[in-house]
């Protein structure tokens, strides 16, 4: 049965740090090579403190912000798709609710972090619909046994794939359908497990976290250079935080946060590599 590639970002954002604006392959060396002049003159780059996320899908279904926002704010309505699939459900919108919408956004702020394959689900008859049966999908991280990416952390309830190239389909996707807004990428990240039997000096080696800010501003990049109206990035996140349903079990921070020792903070491997990406 087909799949197609989904991807997981949102559209809400809350506070931000301003790191910088802008005036191959990582080798492993701890020198970027790619560094924030690769970007147009005025790109934002930072790292992102405090967001909202939420599941969004990347073509048809409606799992998503991207219908389920972009849609009533860009062309004053869900979409047909989305109206067929969940009926008298779904709330109707007068004329002049529709006209007071469309456009009514400065910039739309997109959260990127990995991807998924998703499979058709026929419909069922039973009459217990809900949000989450109305995409009739199902997601899975690989297809006839091929992982749609490399891994990094997993837990009982999801496994996070590592897909840098989802986020220039995302982008092109965003220019194609919603006729090329300006857009922020407000979240970008890689969790590693919290593993409290390492050290301190283990627990701030992390070449993944680093690898993957690489692989993906190479990806921003690219979508800069095919046209894409895209104005800045922001890495999650700044420090180790608590992380929705995953609570302090998973890490995302740039910077260390020890939680057993006053909250002291220690920067990361890609800490430092981030100040060598901002300061090229």
């Amino acid at each position: 049965m087909a799949a197609e590639t989904v991807v997981l970002y949102g559209c809400f954002l809350l506070p931000f740090l301003l790191l910088a604006v802008t005036s191959g392959a990582y080798d492993g060396s701890g020198e970027p090579s790619i560094d924030r002049r690769s970007f147009p003159e005025g790109f934002v780059f930072g790292t992102a403190s405090s967001a909202y996320q939420a599941l969004e899908d990347k073509y048809k279904g409606f799992l998503s912000p991207n219908i389920m926002f972009l849609d009533p704010i860009i062309k004053g309505d869900y979409p047909l798709s989305m109206r067929k699939l969940v009926g008298n459900r779904l709330p109707k919108f007068s004329k002049e609710q529709s006209d007071l919408m469309k456009g009514a956004f400065d910039f739309i702020g997109l959260n990127y972090y990995t991807a998924y394959f998703a499979e058709n689900v026929p419909p069922s008859n039973s009459h217990n619909y809900s949000y989450n049966t109305d995409p009739r999908a199902n997601l899975t991280g690989s297809r006839n046994g091929v992982p749609i990416g490399p891994t990094s952390a997993s837990t009982w309830y999801f496994t996070f794939y590592i897909y840098p190239k989802g986020l220039h389909e995302l982008l092109l996707y965003v220019k194609k359908t919603y006729g090329n807004p300006t857009v922020y990428i407000t979240e970008n990240g890689v969790p590693e497990i919290s593993n409290s039997s390492l050290t301190l000096q283990e627990v701030l080696k992390d070449d993944i976290r680093i690898q993957y800010y690489h692989d993906h501003l190479l990806a921003l990049r690219s979508a800069v250079r095919d046209g894409v109206n895209v104005k800045g990035y922001f890495a999650w996140s700044l420090l180790d935080d608590f992380e929705w349903a995953s609570g302090y079990t998973l890490r995302f921070g740039i910077n260390f946060v020890d939680y057993n020792d006053g909250l002291k903070r220690y920067p990361k491997d890609s800490a430092h590599w981030f100040k060598k990406f901002l300061k090229r």
